[in-house]
């Protein structure tokens, strides 16, 4: 049987994932295992099929929880992952586990949000990325930490310095009725 052409519309490939690329991936196993601390080993990347277009994806976590250090009181937020990827993308429900990894791992608000920017960096090294916690009032006082990188090209990285200026809490994110 003869193997069929991809189509090609402009740079963008019109032919879905075979069985090879999504081989790898923990997505659709019988059993998922939650990792019970800190784990960016959970995080999986793909590759984009799109590397010259520039196209943003957002995740939302409504239900993220992690621990306070010092009291060991869990701490709830909403993430919201921000990005225009390059050569790699974050597979959902790899972020979904890693996400969740932090449920037992005590550390500020600020520390999580860089620490999930920083991870994903590593795994992508996407053109653009931020992350932006939005976590409950505990005390009287809500914590919004904001984290963001780019890669060297002059146009990311002047949307990081303007972003990073412009960055006031909610304006980067929605309301969650939006969302449901």
């Amino acid at each position: 049987m003869a193997k069929k052409k991809a189509k090609v519309v402009g740079k963008i490939s019109t032919n879905g994932r075979n069985a090879k690329e999504l081989k790898e991936f923990s997505l659709g196993e019988a059993q998922t295992d939650y990792p019970q601390a800190y784990c960016p080993s959970a995080l999986e990347a793909f590759d984009n099929k799109n590397p010259g277009s520039e196209a943003w994806t957002t995740f939302v976590c409504t239900e993220f929880t992690s621990l306070c250090p010092k009291t060991k009181q869990p701490d709830f937020a909403r993430i919201y992952i921000n990005y225009i990827a390059d050569k790699k993308m974050v597979e959902s429900k790899s972020l979904k586990l890693y996400l969740f990894s932090f449920r037992n791992h005590g550390d500020f608000h600020e520390d999580c949000v860089q620490k999930i920017c920083n991870d994903l960096v590593k795994l992508m090294k996407p053109k653009f990325i931020e992350v932006i916690g939005e976590f409950t009032p505990r005390g009287g006082i809500a914590i919004y930490p904001y984290a963001s990188d780019s890669n060297s090209n002059k146009k990311f990285k002047e949307l990081r310095d303007k972003r990073m200026l412009e960055y006031a809490p909610g304006r980067y994110t929605m309301p969650l009725s939006r969302v449901y």
